[in-house]
């Protein structure tokens, strides 16, 4: 039986070690109520969430990410008052911090569809979407994950990242979307493991800091509508 029901948080500025904590525990909630149904023969509704946060400075490496993309040091990350994290995500490294609008999607897409790279790229699509609606024209680099803009110019840049964790069709980590970042921080890193491409944020483009909260919204709204969800 599909569940289209999602459970929308919003956790608020929460230490990166604390969030990914939660994540498991829901994640491992869903998994677990998935195989309950399997072994028993039953079909139970499996759980799916959609939550945004802001994390204090961290930067992540994800599993095929390079540790010397972060060209920090132990005594670096105590300057910049930033922690760091291997994780099991997929990608490389990146920065979370105050400003930047996270959201970890933990869906069971037995729910929606069974199609990791379709799952990505409509993803992509709520946030390219939501970026329309600040006057901003968001697209896709060929061969990589996320959304940038200018992708088909020399200084095309990244505005939001993506690296996601899929076991047994549940997902979990999701979306980094710069709204109004501290861009010195991707000085640090090789962002993305990306070398020659720059990065970028919602206030970079307009000239202005913009509205996280109506940034939520619109973004909440598009995410819902493209997987066909039934939020609250």
């Amino acid at each position: 039986m599909k569940n289209k029901q999602v459970i929308f948080q919003d956790w608020g500025l929460v230490d990166y070690q604390r969030a990914w904590d939660k994540q498991e525990e829901l994640f491992a909630k869903t998994v677990s109520q998935k195989m309950l149904n399997r072994d028993s023969g039953v079909d139970l509704p499996t759980d799916n969430y959609l939550v945004f946060v802001e994390h204090p400075h961290v930067y992540t490496l994800g599993k095929s990410g390079k540790p010397e993309n972060l060209h920090l040091d132990e005594q670096g990350l105590k300057e910049k008052q930033a922690s760091y994290y291997k994780i099991n995500r997929g990608g490389d490294i990146t920065y979370h911090g105050p400003g930047q609008l996270v959201g970890y999607p933990i869906l069971d897409l037995d729910n929606f569809f069974t199609d990791i790279h379709l799952y990505l790229r409509t993803l992509e699509e709520a946030v390219i979407q939501m970026l329309a609606h600040f006057g901003i024209e968001g697209g896709r680099y060929p061969g990589y994950t996320g959304v940038w803009i200018d992708p088909d110019k020399a200084d095309a840049r990244k505005i939001c990242a993506m690296g996601v964790r899929c076991s047994r069709w549940v997902t979990m980590h999701g979306f980094a979307l710069n709204v109004n970042t501290d861009l010195d921080y991707f000085k640090n890193i090789v962002p993305c493991g990306i070398d020659d491409k720059d990065v970028t944020s919602i206030k970079q483009e307009l000239g202005k800091g913009a509205d996280i909260n109506e940034v939520k919204e619109i973004l909440k709204d598009k995410i819902s509508v493209l997987f066909d969800m039934q939020l609250f």
